[in-house]
């Protein structure tokens, strides 16, 4: 079989084989590390933090740590401070000169901006602890388990342990891009996403068996079908592309004749990937993260925020991804730079002018397809709230689509295209047949 034939080609390159088996090991780490309990925590005791995280916007954010939430564990808090602070330095790059400044002056810049990043996530970490430790002193007090939570050692030495479990999470991530696969933060998310989804199946199969009067084991069928539907649709939003010709002109070299081909740059529909979903969701955890994680004691413009299946929760998830896609892919391509290239190498739009009227052209075209793209992305996203509807159980309905879906595809597809690389480097045939190649996160033919 094919399939096997690839997988022995992996393995005959060193370099790749080496990338796979550290990607390996970290992965390993971290879901060890995800079971590893706050000392002076009963992990017995912890049945109603289970009971909180099995439903709503909690569900959510235990998925995201890999469980690690639920488990009083270490790494608890996850990745998604490290998220959070990505966020607000690049928005402060779009508006503070400083951090504007900062991001032209190339690796240096992105070196600075790097390491302010990490600062800000401890802060919010720092933040994050104290509220996570006032929630679990709630949730082990209703099993009978009270913990003391105040200025006490406790609570310094487990926001120390905390902070530290998600910064060791964020090296991992960085560990991965470096040395592994490559995509680290979001293979970290990954993980954590597909450590649920056996769990997920299995509670929705014993659900609709248990569910005899409306059709049980067909109903399960079908909702596997319509999953796979939806999947399918969401690997051909990913890799969508809307191509613009670019002719390139003659060049005549001694006796030799350079150019006069035309050519395509591929512009995908949704260039951004999965950043819009996982930085729109990073901003959705924000009220849960200020009330401490108890819904209870939000009021009510709080709760409705914090409810997945409500209408104000998606309308405005929804509105966050169509503008994160477009912040997203202001910062990805770069129109005026690509109509420098262009000019540059002697080649040409036909029909339009090189150089500002080449940028105004690509810069329409990329508005023109990344609405629809942004509006697509934004209707899979919430289709968990309609699964709810048709009595999909939470943990399952979160695969129909939704950011566990979407992230599922985009890292999916970017790990695969990273290995079909290597293996095109190196002359062997990729995971497709000849002629067919997986789009990577650029939008180009990965070759």
């Amino acid at each position: 079989m094919r399939f096997i034939e690839t997988i022995k080609n992996i393995w005959k390159i060193e370099d790749l084989r080496g990338r796979l088996l550290t990607t390996l090991l970290f992965v390993l780490i971290y879901r060890f590390g995800s079971f590893v309990v706050l000392p002076g925590i009963d992990p017995t005791a912890l049945s109603a933090l289970h009971s909180q995280t099995a439903g709503g916007l909690m569900a959510l954010l235990d998925m995201f740590s890999g469980g690690a939430f639920s488990n009083a564990s270490i790494f608890a808090l996850g990745i998604m401070p490290y998220i959070s602070a990505s966020i607000v330095i690049q928005l402060l790059s779009i508006a503070v000169p400083y951090f504007q400044k900062m991001q032209k002056e190339g690796e240096s810049g992105r070196q600075k901006m790097n390491q302010i990043t990490r600062y800000l996530t401890v802060a919010i970490l720092l933040f994050q602890g104290p509220s996570y430790l006032v929630n679990l002193a709630v949730q082990m007090g209703q099993a009978g388990q009270p913990l003391a939570v105040g200025f006490n050692w406790f609570t310094i030495s487990s926001t120390i342990l905390l902070c530290a479990g998600s910064m060791f999470v964020m090296w991992l991530g960085e560990r991965i891009t470096d040395r592994g696969v490559g995509n680290g933060i979001s293979f970290i998310i990954l993980i954590g996403i597909i450590a649920r989804l056996p769990g997920a199946i299995v509670q929705e199969f014993s659900s609709r068996l248990n569910d005899t009067g409306t059709g049980g084991l067909m109903v399960f069928v079908l909702e596997v079908v319509i999953l796979l539907l939806v999947f399918a649709f969401a690997i051909m939003l990913v890799q969508g592309t809307r191509r613009i010709p670019v002719q390139y002109a003659k060049r005549i070299q001694g006796n030799k004749q350079y150019g006069g081909v035309r050519q395509y740059i591929p512009l995908k529909v949704n260039a951004a990937n999965v950043m819009p979903i996982i930085f729109a969701q990073a901003i959705m955890f924000i009220p849960i993260a200020i009330v401490g994680f108890n819904a209870s004691e939000a009021s009510a413009f709080t709760r409705a925020f914090m409810d997945n299946n409500g209408f104000w929760y998606n309308f405005v998830f929804a509105l966050l991804i169509i503008a994160f896609t477009y912040f997203y892919t202001a910062i990805i391509i770069n129109p005026v730079q690509m109509a420098e290239n262009l000019k540059l190498n002697n080649g040409f739009i036909p029909g339009v002018k090189p150089g500002k009227k080449t940028a105004e052209y690509i810069d329409t075209i990329m508005s023109r397809i990344t609405l629809p793209g942004s509006i697509l992305l934004a209707l899979i996203a919430i289709l968990p709230a309609f699964a709810r509807l048709f009595g999909v159980t939470m943990g399952f309905a979160q695969f129909f689509g939704g950011t566990s879906l979407l992230i599922m595809v985009g890292v999916i597809l970017d790990t695969l295209q990273q290995i079909e690389s290597h293996l095109l480097m190196r002359h062997y045939d990729g995971f497709f047949e000849s002629g067919m190649r997986i789009k990577g996160r650029s939008g180009a033919m990965a070759y």
